[in-house]
């Protein structure tokens, strides 16, 4: 009971006493959801247990709060939030309504006036209700938000609650990148970190010295406020590095299991995002993490490159399929129509270029050449109008034939019996022997005529045999041969072919004309130097001819020199020419100059004459 002449406060009714009693038996929560305020109609009320009502309210609202009172657990404590649109009435007794509009508890309160906004004088006020029970356990403490006001204490206390609760550290400058010593001003991945700076250190050989720590201005680090002791290093946390060549730009969390023991406890970080060292770009096989990020990127253009280990290589479908177009280089097939499929060419016996069916060649060899296909060539055998028959191959019917030969056509001996009735009234029978060795036939009364064609030949369809050339892919389209064997033949002046490219000595011989000089060596051999004292050299296939030239300064009487070419004849040198440059001084003009070739190295000079000033000689040399 309350004694409200010494004191305000509240307590349970008897109806919320029984629904309490009631959902504690049954283990279900009981909720409290919405607080009353009456003004007893100015008379100072006396709550009782037995109240279902106000004495006069004046106001019904969700509740803001509902806790369990800090410093007493017996005491339930209720509050409401009245905005500054609320209000106009004295506040002095108060009940709590449960979620079945149960009155569940019932207080009193110091007079209290509320103004309303409409008033001149708005506010917001917090009313509070301390309920006595004898336990807060089964009172669900759960208030929505959605539908209340909140005050700033309610606020900050959430806030720093949530805060506490969070794995997220501030972020650090840089993070290490191996193992370093935890004392003084240091760079770490690439950042000279100043005194204050926050580093994530997780590379220590003593895995137990890794964390968060602050850089001093001198001395040894200290870890960061926010993780210096072991409930603040939680397992998961997370820090984002700022900066590094290495970690910038990244995100890191603690792997070690609880319990952790700062100091004590081997600590393991691992990246959660950021640079990987992959490069941007699009990748057909990569290397995913167990954070789903990618570690690797590769693009593969073979089948083992991807991993594919229950196929074919390209090769090998090649092959297979080379083996499996139609029928074997060599078969033989009648086509019922004048066309030659792909692969296919008439057995006419024709020459054929080596080069345009190497298959067919290897094949056939030279079985069908008659000694004039030419080299390189090889002939097909003739089918035209001819009769297929199976090689004998020792069986004995067609003995002594070699396969691929021809035979000629033949009638198989045989006998005819005539039978003519004679004068004397008997039969008489004669004997027409196909063999030439047969005896005559006298009888008179017999005659015979002769009836067939030009041959013995059984009913048949005429068919152009061909024989499988080469192994078309399939829908290869039309292909020319004929234009093939062109392109596969020797060029000339006259006709498109091919033709191999000439080595050096063929071009330098200068006699072979099935060959094709490249730009390299008929460049090669050749060489100049346009300097004033210089020279042009040709190669050995246009002669070998040197031409070389200079300039040698000097007056006319003193000019005796020794003079080396530019470049050594590669032979001999042929003939040294100079001219004198110079004014006429005098009436009488006489310039001279002597030239004797020394080697094919030097040549040596005289220059001399009167009434002229030279200045110098030009001259110019041949050879080869």
């Amino acid at each position: 009971m309350v004694d409200v002449n010494t004191q305000f406060g509240g307590f349970l009714t008897t109806q919320g006493a029984a629904k309490k009693t009631n959902c504690d038996a049954l283990g279900v929560p009981w909720k409290l959801t919405h607080m009353l305020l009456g003004d007893a109609n100015g008379a100072d009320p006396v709550p009782a247990p037995g109240q279902t009502q106000l004495v006069h309210q004046v106001h019904r609202a969700p509740l803001n709060q509902l806790y369990a009172s800090p410093t007493d657990p017996n005491v339930l404590i209720a509050e409401l939030v009245l905005p500054p649109d609320v209000g106009g009435w004295w506040i002095r007794e108060l009940a709590l309504e449960d979620e079945a509009g149960v009155f569940s508890a019932v207080a009193n309160c110091a007079p209290s006036y509320k103004p309303l906004l409409a008033q001149n004088s708005g506010r917001n006020q917090v009313v509070r209700m301390h309920i006595i029970t004898s336990s807060t356990a089964n009172i669900q403490l759960k208030i929505d938000p959605s539908v209340v006001l909140a005050t700033r204490e309610y606020v900050d206390t959430v806030i720093v609650e949530a805060l506490s609760k969070l794995d997220y550290k501030h972020s650090v400058l840089a993070a290490t990148t191996a193992n370093i010593t935890l004392s003084g001003i240091q760079t770490i991945d690439g950042e000279l970190l100043p005194a204050g700076a926050r580093v994530l250190v997780k590379d220590q050989a003593q895995a137990k010295e890794n964390g968060i720590y602050v850089v001093p201005a001198a001395g040894v680090w200290k870890r960061a406020q926010d993780a210096d002791t072991s409930v603040e290093v939680t397992p998961g946390l997370f820090v984002s590095v700022e900066k590094g060549t290495v970690n910038g730009d990244s995100v890191w969390q603690l792997v070690t299991d609880a319990p952790i023991v700062l100091g004590t406890t081997a600590l393991a970080f691992e990246m959660v995002a950021g640079r990987t060292g992959v490069s941007a770009g699009a990748y057909t096989k990569v290397t995913v993490d167990k954070y789903g990020r990618v570690i690797a990127g590769t693009t593969p253009t073979t089948l083992a490159g991807h991993g594919i280990t229950d196929t074919y290589t390209k090769d090998e479908i090649a092959a297979m399929i080379a083996q499996a177009s139609a029928l074997p280089v060599g078969s033989m097939i009648g086509f019922p129509v004048d066309k030659v499929a792909p692969g296919f060419l008439e057995l006419d016996g024709s020459v054929k270029s080596a080069a345009a069916y190497p298959d067919l060649a290897t094949f056939l060899g030279g079985a069908f050449n008659k000694g004039d296909e030419g080299a390189g060539n090889f002939r097909l055998p003739e089918s035209r109008g001819e009769f297929l028959r199976g090689w004998d191959h020792g069986r004995g019917i067609d003995a002594g034939r070699a396969i691929g030969s021809y035979q000629a056509d033949e009638l198989k001996s045989h006998d005819h019996t005539v039978t003519n009735t004679g004068t004397g009234g008997n039969d008489q029978t004669l004997w027409l022997y196909g063999d030439p060795g047969a005896l005559p036939i006298t009888n008179p009364g017999v005659k015979t005529n002769a009836t067939g064609g030009t041959e013995t030949r059984p009913r048949n369809l005429a068919v152009m045999w061909c024989i499988k050339a080469w192994n078309a892919p399939i829908n290869q389209g039309s292909i020319d041969i004929a234009a093939l064997a062109a392109l596969a033949a020797q060029a000339t002046e006259n006709n498109q072919g091919t033709a191999k490219v000439a080595t050096q000595a063929q071009v330098n011989s200068g006699t072979d004309d099935s060959t094709f000089v490249t730009p390299k060596k008929l460049r090669f051999g050749f060489s100049i130097s346009l300097a004033t004292n210089g020279y042009v050299a040709f190669p050995s296939w246009l002669g070998g001819l040197v031409i070389q030239w200079g300039y040698v300064p000097g007056s006319l009487d003193d000019l005796t020199a020794l003079i080396s070419f530019p470049m050594a004849f590669p032979n001999q040198c042929l003939n040294v020419s100079a001219t004198a440059e110079g004014a006429q001084s005098g009436a009488g003009t006489f310039v001279g100059v002597g030239l004797q070739k020394v080697s094919v190295s030097q040549f040596r000079m005289n220059g001399y004459g009167t009434g002229m000033a030279t200045s110098g000689y030009h001259w110019w040399s041949l050879g080869y």
